[in-house]
Protein backbone atom coordinates (compact mmCIF):
# COMPACT_ATOMS: atom_id res chain seq x y z
CA UNK A 1 0.00 0.00 0.00
CA UNK A 2 1.04 3.26 -0.79
CA UNK A 3 -0.33 6.57 0.89
CA UNK A 4 -0.24 9.94 -0.43
CA UNK A 5 -1.27 13.22 1.29
CA UNK A 6 -3.26 16.07 -0.02
CA UNK A 7 -2.28 19.06 1.89
CA UNK A 8 -4.43 21.06 3.00
CA UNK A 9 -4.06 22.12 6.55
CA UNK A 10 -6.68 21.36 8.52
CA UNK A 11 -8.46 19.69 5.91
CA UNK A 12 -5.29 17.46 4.92
CA UNK A 13 -5.92 13.39 4.21
CA UNK A 14 -5.04 10.66 3.16
CA UNK A 15 -5.10 8.60 -0.17
CA UNK A 16 -4.42 4.67 0.31
CA UNK A 17 -3.86 3.20 -2.85
CA UNK A 18 -3.22 -0.80 -3.07
CA UNK A 19 -4.66 -4.06 -3.02
CA UNK A 20 -7.64 -5.60 -0.83
CA UNK A 21 -8.03 -2.24 0.78
CA UNK A 22 -11.82 -2.19 1.35
CA UNK A 23 -13.08 -3.28 4.51
CA UNK A 24 -9.83 -2.19 6.25
CA UNK A 25 -10.96 -0.74 9.20
CA UNK A 26 -7.40 0.65 10.42
CA UNK A 27 -7.62 3.17 7.36
CA UNK A 28 -11.15 4.27 8.21
CA UNK A 29 -11.93 4.04 11.67
CA UNK A 30 -9.03 6.98 12.34
CA UNK A 31 -11.58 9.60 10.59
CA UNK A 32 -14.84 8.82 11.93
CA UNK A 33 -15.83 10.98 14.64
CA UNK A 34 -19.05 9.73 15.69
CA UNK A 35 -21.05 6.08 15.80
CA UNK A 36 -23.16 7.13 13.19
CA UNK A 37 -22.26 5.70 9.38
CA UNK A 38 -24.33 5.66 6.26
CA UNK A 39 -22.40 3.67 2.91
CA UNK A 40 -24.02 4.82 -0.04
CA UNK A 41 -23.62 2.89 -2.95
CA UNK A 42 -25.12 1.36 -6.20
CA UNK A 43 -27.08 -1.41 -7.88
CA UNK A 44 -23.65 -2.61 -9.82
CA UNK A 45 -21.14 -1.78 -6.52
CA UNK A 46 -23.36 -3.02 -3.85
CA UNK A 47 -23.69 -6.55 -4.60
CA UNK A 48 -19.81 -7.09 -4.70
CA UNK A 49 -18.47 -5.31 -2.18
CA UNK A 50 -20.59 -3.77 0.21
CA UNK A 51 -20.92 -6.51 2.44
CA UNK A 52 -16.90 -6.57 2.92
CA UNK A 53 -16.85 -2.54 3.35
CA UNK A 54 -18.94 -3.10 6.34
CA UNK A 55 -16.83 -5.11 8.16
CA UNK A 56 -14.36 -1.63 8.50
CA UNK A 57 -17.20 0.02 10.41
CA UNK A 58 -17.31 -2.19 13.50
CA UNK A 59 -18.71 -1.02 16.91
CA UNK A 60 -20.58 1.67 14.59
CA UNK A 61 -24.01 2.47 13.69
CA UNK A 62 -24.01 1.16 9.96
CA UNK A 63 -26.95 1.82 7.39
CA UNK A 64 -26.50 1.38 3.71
CA UNK A 65 -28.27 2.35 0.74
CA UNK A 66 -28.04 1.09 -2.53
CA UNK A 67 -29.28 3.44 -5.66
CA UNK A 68 -29.23 3.03 -9.27
CA UNK A 69 -26.73 2.80 -11.26
CA UNK A 70 -25.70 5.57 -13.80
CA UNK A 71 -25.16 8.93 -14.89
CA UNK A 72 -28.57 9.67 -15.88
CA UNK A 73 -29.32 9.53 -11.73
CA UNK A 74 -26.73 12.22 -10.87
CA UNK A 75 -29.66 14.19 -10.16
CA UNK A 76 -31.54 16.28 -7.02
CA UNK A 77 -34.44 13.46 -7.41
CA UNK A 78 -31.78 10.46 -6.55
CA UNK A 79 -30.21 13.18 -3.88
CA UNK A 80 -33.15 13.63 -1.97
CA UNK A 81 -32.83 9.74 -1.29
CA UNK A 82 -30.02 10.03 0.68
CA UNK A 83 -31.44 12.78 2.44
CA UNK A 84 -34.30 11.10 3.33
CA UNK A 85 -32.28 8.12 4.33
CA UNK A 86 -29.95 9.98 6.52
CA UNK A 87 -33.05 12.35 8.77
CA UNK A 88 -35.72 9.09 8.61
CA UNK A 89 -32.76 7.01 10.55
CA UNK A 90 -31.63 10.83 12.60
CA UNK A 91 -28.22 11.57 11.75
CA UNK A 92 -27.13 14.04 13.39
CA UNK A 93 -23.53 16.51 12.53
CA UNK A 94 -21.04 13.48 13.89
CA UNK A 95 -22.47 11.07 11.09
CA UNK A 96 -19.74 10.00 8.28
CA UNK A 97 -21.40 9.55 5.27
CA UNK A 98 -19.27 6.69 3.09
CA UNK A 99 -18.85 6.65 -1.09
CA UNK A 100 -18.74 3.16 -2.17
CA UNK A 101 -18.57 3.32 -5.79
CA UNK A 102 -17.70 5.23 -9.05
CA UNK A 103 -17.79 8.97 -10.26
CA UNK A 104 -21.37 9.38 -9.77
CA UNK A 105 -21.93 7.72 -6.37
CA UNK A 106 -19.09 9.78 -5.16
CA UNK A 107 -19.91 13.27 -6.36
CA UNK A 108 -23.51 12.57 -5.15
CA UNK A 109 -22.60 11.25 -1.80
CA UNK A 110 -20.13 13.97 -1.43
CA UNK A 111 -22.85 16.63 -2.08
CA UNK A 112 -25.02 15.38 0.28
CA UNK A 113 -22.35 15.27 2.75
CA UNK A 114 -21.78 19.06 1.81
CA UNK A 115 -25.20 20.24 2.16
CA UNK A 116 -26.44 18.11 4.84
CA UNK A 117 -27.02 19.80 8.41
CA UNK A 118 -24.58 22.17 6.43
CA UNK A 119 -21.87 19.59 6.57
CA UNK A 120 -21.11 16.15 7.59
CA UNK A 121 -17.64 13.99 7.07
CA UNK A 122 -17.70 11.60 4.32
CA UNK A 123 -14.54 9.01 3.13
CA UNK A 124 -14.46 7.86 -0.39
CA UNK A 125 -13.72 4.37 -1.67
CA UNK A 126 -13.83 4.89 -5.35
CA UNK A 127 -14.02 1.33 -7.25
CA UNK A 128 -13.56 2.46 -10.68
CA UNK A 129 -10.17 4.13 -12.26
CA UNK A 130 -11.70 6.84 -13.20
CA UNK A 131 -12.76 7.88 -9.60
CA UNK A 132 -9.70 6.33 -8.05
CA UNK A 133 -7.35 8.68 -10.72
CA UNK A 134 -10.10 11.78 -10.58
CA UNK A 135 -13.00 12.45 -9.40
CA UNK A 136 -12.51 10.73 -5.26
CA UNK A 137 -10.08 13.33 -4.89
CA UNK A 138 -9.95 17.31 -4.52
CA UNK A 139 -13.38 17.79 -3.14
CA UNK A 140 -15.62 18.54 -6.19
CA UNK A 141 -18.80 17.58 -5.52
CA UNK A 142 -22.52 17.76 -6.55
CA UNK A 143 -25.48 16.36 -9.26
CA UNK A 144 -26.16 17.15 -12.86
CA UNK A 145 -28.98 19.39 -14.31
CA UNK A 146 -30.95 19.19 -17.34
CA UNK A 147 -29.01 21.64 -18.93
CA UNK A 148 -25.57 21.46 -17.81
CA UNK A 149 -23.67 18.96 -16.17
CA UNK A 150 -22.45 19.06 -12.39
CA UNK A 151 -23.74 22.81 -12.47
CA UNK A 152 -25.48 22.34 -8.97
CA UNK A 153 -22.34 21.04 -6.54
CA UNK A 154 -20.10 22.65 -3.88
CA UNK A 155 -16.63 21.94 -2.66
CA UNK A 156 -16.47 19.31 0.07
CA UNK A 157 -13.11 17.62 0.78
CA UNK A 158 -13.12 14.18 2.35
CA UNK A 159 -11.21 13.14 5.36
CA UNK A 160 -10.33 9.55 3.40
CA UNK A 161 -9.75 7.89 0.03
CA UNK A 162 -9.16 4.55 0.12
CA UNK A 163 -8.55 3.33 -3.82
CA UNK A 164 -8.63 -0.95 -3.83
CA UNK A 165 -7.21 -1.56 -7.18
CA UNK A 166 -8.62 -5.21 -6.91
CA UNK A 167 -11.77 -3.38 -7.59
CA UNK A 168 -10.71 -2.45 -11.01
CA UNK A 169 -11.03 -6.73 -11.39
CA UNK A 170 -14.59 -6.35 -11.86
CA UNK A 171 -14.86 -3.55 -13.85
CA UNK A 172 -16.25 -3.71 -17.18
CA UNK A 173 -13.52 -2.99 -20.42
CA UNK A 174 -15.68 0.34 -21.69
CA UNK A 175 -15.15 1.78 -18.13
CA UNK A 176 -11.49 0.61 -17.84
CA UNK A 177 -10.80 2.65 -20.68
CA UNK A 178 -13.26 5.53 -19.72
CA UNK A 179 -10.80 5.81 -16.71
CA UNK A 180 -8.19 6.20 -18.78
CA UNK A 181 -9.05 9.47 -20.49
CA UNK A 182 -8.69 11.42 -17.18
CA UNK A 183 -5.14 9.41 -16.59
CA UNK A 184 -3.70 10.26 -20.09
CA UNK A 185 -4.96 14.26 -19.00
CA UNK A 186 -2.16 14.13 -16.58
CA UNK A 187 0.39 13.61 -18.98
CA UNK A 188 -1.33 16.21 -21.48
CA UNK A 189 -1.63 19.47 -18.99
CA UNK A 190 1.72 18.73 -16.85
CA UNK A 191 3.20 15.50 -16.89
CA UNK A 192 4.94 14.99 -19.93
CA UNK A 193 7.57 11.85 -18.74
CA UNK A 194 3.94 10.60 -17.78
CA UNK A 195 2.18 10.79 -20.75
CA UNK A 196 5.37 8.75 -22.38
CA UNK A 197 5.50 6.31 -19.91
CA UNK A 198 1.91 6.08 -20.94
CA UNK A 199 2.59 5.37 -24.82
CA UNK A 200 4.80 2.75 -23.79
CA UNK A 201 2.52 1.12 -21.33
CA UNK A 202 -1.10 1.13 -22.69
CA UNK A 203 -1.40 -1.86 -23.72
CA UNK A 204 -0.20 -3.19 -20.49
CA UNK A 205 -2.63 -0.83 -18.25
CA UNK A 206 -5.28 -2.52 -20.88
CA UNK A 207 -4.98 -5.94 -19.55
CA UNK A 208 -5.16 -4.59 -16.31
CA UNK A 209 -1.42 -5.30 -15.64
CA UNK A 210 -1.53 -4.88 -11.23
CA UNK A 211 1.67 -2.84 -11.58
CA UNK A 212 0.93 -0.34 -14.35
CA UNK A 213 -2.18 0.20 -13.36
CA UNK A 214 -0.92 0.71 -9.75
CA UNK A 215 1.95 3.26 -10.95
CA UNK A 216 -0.97 4.96 -12.76
CA UNK A 217 -3.30 5.71 -9.95
CA UNK A 218 -0.57 6.52 -7.93
CA UNK A 219 1.57 9.37 -10.69
CA UNK A 220 -2.11 10.51 -11.14
CA UNK A 221 -3.13 10.84 -7.75
CA UNK A 222 0.16 12.73 -7.10
CA UNK A 223 -0.70 15.04 -9.94
CA UNK A 224 -3.87 16.01 -8.67
CA UNK A 225 -2.74 16.45 -4.92
CA UNK A 226 -0.24 18.95 -6.06
CA UNK A 227 -2.54 20.90 -7.65
CA UNK A 228 -5.74 20.94 -5.65
CA UNK A 229 -2.98 22.03 -2.23
CA UNK A 230 -2.33 24.82 -4.58
CA UNK A 231 -6.18 25.70 -5.60
CA UNK A 232 -8.68 23.85 -3.40
CA UNK A 233 -11.71 25.76 -5.33
CA UNK A 234 -10.57 26.29 -8.93
CA UNK A 235 -9.38 29.90 -8.80
CA UNK A 236 -6.43 29.72 -11.09
CA UNK A 237 -4.29 26.67 -11.76
CA UNK A 238 -6.61 23.92 -10.57
CA UNK A 239 -8.97 24.77 -13.60
CA UNK A 240 -6.32 22.99 -16.14
CA UNK A 241 -7.47 19.90 -14.46
CA UNK A 242 -10.94 20.34 -16.92
CA UNK A 243 -8.54 20.00 -20.05
CA UNK A 244 -11.30 18.37 -22.60
CA UNK A 245 -14.19 19.06 -20.48
CA UNK A 246 -15.79 21.75 -21.43
CA UNK A 247 -16.39 19.93 -24.86
CA UNK A 248 -16.80 17.05 -23.24
CA UNK A 249 -19.64 18.50 -20.64
CA UNK A 250 -21.47 19.42 -24.18
CA UNK A 251 -21.46 15.52 -25.82
CA UNK A 252 -22.81 14.66 -22.28
CA UNK A 253 -25.12 16.56 -21.96
CA UNK A 254 -26.20 16.99 -25.64
CA UNK A 255 -26.53 13.03 -26.61
CA UNK A 256 -28.50 12.65 -22.93
CA UNK A 257 -26.77 11.40 -19.30
CA UNK A 258 -25.28 7.81 -19.76
CA UNK A 259 -24.85 7.54 -23.75
CA UNK A 260 -21.46 8.50 -22.99
CA UNK A 261 -19.89 7.93 -20.19
CA UNK A 262 -17.84 10.75 -19.12
CA UNK A 263 -14.37 9.42 -19.61
CA UNK A 264 -15.13 8.59 -23.54
CA UNK A 265 -16.71 12.62 -23.75
CA UNK A 266 -13.45 13.73 -22.16
CA UNK A 267 -11.46 11.85 -24.51
CA UNK A 268 -12.81 13.54 -27.33
CA UNK A 269 -13.01 16.48 -25.94
CA UNK A 270 -8.76 16.67 -25.24
CA UNK A 271 -8.63 15.73 -28.72
CA UNK A 272 -10.51 18.31 -30.04
CA UNK A 273 -8.38 20.89 -27.42
CA UNK A 274 -5.60 19.73 -29.51
CA UNK A 275 -7.14 20.19 -32.74
CA UNK A 276 -7.91 23.65 -31.58
CA UNK A 277 -4.77 24.41 -29.96
CA UNK A 278 -3.10 23.82 -33.29
CA UNK A 279 -5.28 26.02 -35.12
CA UNK A 280 -4.50 28.80 -32.78
CA UNK A 281 -0.47 27.69 -33.74
CA UNK A 282 0.39 26.21 -30.68
CA UNK A 283 0.52 22.67 -31.51
CA UNK A 284 1.87 21.12 -34.56
CA UNK A 285 0.63 18.44 -36.43
CA UNK A 286 2.60 15.55 -34.87
CA UNK A 287 2.04 16.72 -32.01
CA UNK A 288 -2.01 16.50 -32.00
CA UNK A 289 -1.10 13.25 -33.89
CA UNK A 290 0.70 12.06 -31.11
CA UNK A 291 -2.34 12.88 -28.76
CA UNK A 292 -5.45 11.27 -30.69
CA UNK A 293 -3.21 8.07 -31.24
CA UNK A 294 -3.01 7.27 -27.44
CA UNK A 295 -6.32 8.20 -26.99
CA UNK A 296 -7.18 5.65 -29.68
CA UNK A 297 -4.64 2.98 -28.57
CA UNK A 298 -6.73 3.41 -24.80
CA UNK A 299 -9.87 2.05 -27.05
CA UNK A 300 -11.52 5.42 -26.61
CA UNK A 301 -13.64 7.28 -29.57
CA UNK A 302 -11.88 9.78 -30.83
CA UNK A 303 -14.83 12.23 -32.42
CA UNK A 304 -17.75 13.96 -31.90
CA UNK A 305 -20.64 12.74 -32.38
CA UNK A 306 -22.05 13.81 -36.04
CA UNK A 307 -25.70 14.05 -34.44
CA UNK A 308 -24.79 16.99 -32.02
CA UNK A 309 -25.23 19.94 -34.31
CA UNK A 310 -22.53 22.65 -33.96
CA UNK A 311 -24.94 25.20 -33.03
CA UNK A 312 -26.30 22.87 -30.41
CA UNK A 313 -22.59 22.06 -29.11
CA UNK A 314 -21.57 25.65 -29.15
CA UNK A 315 -24.89 26.48 -27.65
CA UNK A 316 -23.76 23.44 -24.96
CA UNK A 317 -20.53 25.08 -24.29
CA UNK A 318 -21.93 28.20 -23.00
CA UNK A 319 -23.44 26.36 -20.01
CA UNK A 320 -19.98 25.62 -18.39
CA UNK A 321 -18.43 26.92 -14.84
CA UNK A 322 -15.27 28.30 -16.81
CA UNK A 323 -17.88 31.15 -18.57
CA UNK A 324 -16.95 34.32 -17.21
CA UNK A 325 -18.67 37.74 -18.13
CA UNK A 326 -20.32 36.26 -21.13
CA UNK A 327 -16.40 34.88 -22.41
CA UNK A 328 -15.88 31.03 -22.74
CA UNK A 329 -12.32 30.27 -21.64
CA UNK A 330 -11.09 26.18 -22.61
CA UNK A 331 -8.31 24.80 -21.59
CA UNK A 332 -5.79 24.51 -24.52
CA UNK A 333 -2.38 23.26 -25.02
CA UNK A 334 0.83 24.93 -26.10
CA UNK A 335 2.98 21.40 -25.74
CA UNK A 336 2.41 18.11 -23.96
CA UNK A 337 2.75 19.01 -20.82
CA UNK A 338 2.29 22.83 -21.04
CA UNK A 339 -1.65 23.80 -21.07
CA UNK A 340 -3.06 26.96 -20.42
CA UNK A 341 -6.65 28.40 -19.63
CA UNK A 342 -7.96 30.99 -23.11
CA UNK A 343 -10.64 33.01 -23.69
CA UNK A 344 -8.44 34.60 -26.33
CA UNK A 345 -9.85 32.53 -29.64
CA UNK A 346 -11.43 33.85 -32.41
CA UNK A 347 -15.37 32.24 -32.49
CA UNK A 348 -15.16 30.93 -35.80
CA UNK A 349 -12.36 28.57 -34.60
CA UNK A 350 -14.47 27.29 -32.24
CA UNK A 351 -17.12 26.74 -34.96
CA UNK A 352 -14.27 25.07 -37.39
CA UNK A 353 -13.17 22.82 -34.93
CA UNK A 354 -16.24 21.51 -34.28
CA UNK A 355 -17.85 21.27 -38.20
CA UNK A 356 -14.31 19.30 -39.29
CA UNK A 357 -14.97 16.61 -36.55
CA UNK A 358 -18.31 16.06 -37.63
CA UNK A 359 -17.27 16.28 -41.23
CA UNK A 360 -14.92 13.25 -40.06
CA UNK A 361 -17.24 11.74 -38.54
CA UNK A 362 -19.72 11.17 -41.42
CA UNK A 363 -16.61 10.67 -44.10
CA UNK A 364 -15.54 7.91 -41.67
CA UNK A 365 -19.37 6.73 -40.86
CA UNK A 366 -18.20 6.62 -37.15
CA UNK A 367 -20.76 5.24 -34.91
CA UNK A 368 -21.48 7.17 -31.52
CA UNK A 369 -18.82 5.77 -29.53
Amino acid sequence: MNTLHVDLGKRSYPIHIGAGLIGNPDLVIPHVRGKQVLIVTNTTVGPLYLERALTAFPDKRVETLVLPDGEQYKNLEILNRIYDCLLGHRFHRQATLVALGGGVIGDITGFAAASYQRGVDFIQIPTTLLSQVDSSVGGKTGVNHALGKNMIGAFHQPVCVVADTTSLDTLEDRELSAGLAEVIKYGLIRDPEFFSWLQQNMDALLERDRGALAYAIERSCRNKAEVVARDETEQGERALLNLGHTFGHAIETGMGYGSWLHGEAVAVGMIMAADMSMRMGWLDHDTVQRVENLIDQARLPTRAPGELATDRFIELMGVDKKVQDGRLNLVLLHAIGSAVVSGEFPPALLRTTIDDHHAITAKRGLSLR
